[in-house]
């Protein structure tokens, strides 16, 4: 959509065009057996026909380019670019040409122009060139102001302006899933759905940890030396699919040992995705910072270091529990264990661990065996603080699969 500001004539033009790459040139064949009427006619002229592949008429691909015919969809993430000519159409030397180049959004106002100088002098028949650049963060309606100020050589000063509406579509859907195990490992699972209507190579899909959590990427399968990618070779998401996308999250080391860092709303990072569309046109988006709420542990959390995946029927097996003070006052433990029916615990119960101060732990060993085969849940841990009498009692901590030595019949 064009608006002059002014009705008069003036003595230079303005043209403003959007720089894309072309397209290939697709036909559609037409094609009969030799036993029908037109015989070899249909194949005779695809032969015949300069955008079709020699060898092979009847695909719908061509060889040809084609020039975009119209402004087409931009997308968020994907690069702006424009070509603004200021032609002098009059027989008259135009003097101190500027010629500037906003663009409006919801949100602010970006001055584009390479440069801010005017030109001396702009002869009959000449031209100035620029092409501009912008990288589009931003969803919704666009306006780009084109303004040429300019003396004519009588000393008037003349003045119009162009306005360039367009819509930024968003090109991708991405939804994010948290999933807390055991320990203060965390799992992202990213969904991501091309919602264009052109397939996408997705050049990367990476997670930016924040500064507490070391991040790796379980979207690949290992085979010797060499890590294949769980979509293929061919990275294509075409219109409407959506991937998963999966990451494993790991508080570094001088993180991991302080509680408070675990509980409340956690920062995680964010998503960093790379595409390319036609002809290698990029585009790039970066989420906001991803945010999860962290379970709570209470005063006082129990996890298991250390669990082997199959023990033996009514075999003695260890394990290593790890305690962490997650309140803001120290205390004095007591550990009590009981059996249940399936698990058993060795040792004495009610034995004094002593004191925990906040934000520290301990690693503790226990010994236990199961009575009953299959997949067993270990249960029946309580702790006490003896300095409030207050109780903390933990069930399903773990799982263990438990066989019989002389039937080897797993769970």
């Amino acid at each position: 959509m064009d608006v002059n500001q002014a009705k008069q004539e003036h003595l230079l033009a303005l043209k403003v065009m959007r720089l894309t790459k072309p397209t290939l040139f697709t036909n559609l064949p037409v094609t009969c057996e030799d036993r029908d009427l037109p015989g070899d006619l249909f194949s005779q002229l695809m032969r015949e026909d300069p955008s079709t592949i020699k060898g092979a008429e009847t695909l719908m691909l061509g060889e040809m380019l084609t020039l975009p015919q119209n402004f087409g969809n931009i997308f968020l993430g994907e690069t702006f670019s424009s070509y603004i000519s200021v032609h002098n159409d009059s027989n008259q030397v135009v003097k101190d040409i500027l010629v500037k180049a906003d663009l409006q959004t919801s949100s602010q106002r970006l001055n584009l122009s390479a440069s801010n100088s005017a030109v001396a002098e702009l002869k009959p028949e000449c031209c100035i060139d620029d092409v501009i650049h912008h990288e589009v963060k931003e969803i919704g309606t666009h306006i780009l102001v084109c303004a040429v100020s300019y003396t004519t050589q009588y000393g008037e000063k003349l003045y119009f302006r162009k306005f360039f509406k367009f819509q930024v579509l968003k090109p991708l859907d991405v939804k994010t899933k948290f999933y807390n195990a055991e320990t203060d490992e965390v799992f992202l699972e990213a969904q991501i759905q091309n919602i264009t209507t052109s397939p996408m190579f997705m050049e990367k899909v990476s997670l930016e940890p924040s500064m507490m959590y070391n991040v790796t990427e379980l979207n690949t399968v290992t085979h010797g030396d060499q890590g294949e990618s769980t979509f293929g070779k061919m990275s294509y998401l075409q219109p409407m699919d959506t991937r998963q996308y999966l990451y494993c999250l790991k508080p570094k080391p001088e993180y991991a040992e302080k509680a408070g860092v675990i509980k409340g709303v956690t920062v995680i990072g964010k998503l960093d995705i790379v595409w390319k569309t036609n002809l290698g046109e990029r585009g790039r988006l970066q989420t906001s910072q991803l945010q999860r709420m962290a379970p709570g542990y209470g005063d006082i959390r129990l996890s298991l270091e250390t669990i082997p995946d199959t023990v033996n029927l009514e075999e003695p097996f260890d394990i290593t529990c790890k305690i962490t003070n997650c309140s803001e006052r120290t205390m004095d433990l007591v550990l009590e264990m009981c059996n249940t029916r399936s698990v058993h615990w060795c040792g004495v119960s009610g034995r004094q661990l002593g004191k925990l101060s906040p934000a520290a732990f301990l690693s503790l060993p226990l010994t236990l065996l199961s009575s009953v085969q299959g997949l067993q849940s270990i249960s029946g841990l309580r702790l006490t603080d003896t300095f409030l009498k207050r109780t903390y009692e933990y069930d399903d901590i773990a799982q263990v699969c438990v066989v019989c030595p002389f039937t080897s019949n797993e769970c």
